[in-house]
């Protein structure tokens, strides 16, 4: 992919898009992808050309739409970043799940791997610390002083 062919965080969006609503291996219908991003049916058949000429999906006009291997190796990374963001937001930050999910929308296309490994695995301490009985002590010593503030 030439430098012409960056994919950027609108085009990463496709091909999630692409990804969550393909049906059983048979792709994904450009209005299903309209109703997913909440886009004008010729914005997506610009789209839709540009990620087919990066060799990211196939595309055809009419026909639905499928990843190449490449494609797919990109939206599930996607994918992943977008739901472990979701989860770190909700899970760990007690972040409300629609602000958490446009934050996460967002932040997918631009984390570095580093940071992204690093909050995974911190996520992962703190779901691991919840099961603890320290956790426990410190969760009802919370909620007490939340009921004698109310």
């Amino acid at each position: 992919m030439t430098e012409s062919h960056k994919i950027t965080a609108v085009l990463e969006d496709y091909l999630e898009a692409i990804l969550n609503t393909s049906k059983d291996g048979v792709g994904a219908r450009s209005r299903d992808i309209i109703e997913a991003l909440g886009v004008h049916k010729s914005t997506v058949t610009a789209a839709l050309k540009s990620l087919g000429q990066m060799g990211l999906i196939h595309y055809a006009p009419y026909e639905a739409v499928t990843l190449t291997a490449k494609g797919r190796k990109v939206a599930e990374s996607v994918a992943r970043r977008h739901e472990a963001l979701l989860r770190f937001f909700t899970d760990v930050l007690d972040v409300d799940a629609e602000t958490a999910e446009k934050a996460a929308c967002g932040m997918e296309h631009a984390m570095p791997r580093e940071i992204f490994e690093k909050m995974t695995d911190f996520a992962e301490q703190v779901r691991e610390f919840r099961k603890t009985p320290e956790h426990a002590k410190l969760a009802a010593k919370k909620r007490r002083k939340k009921k004698e503030n109310d």
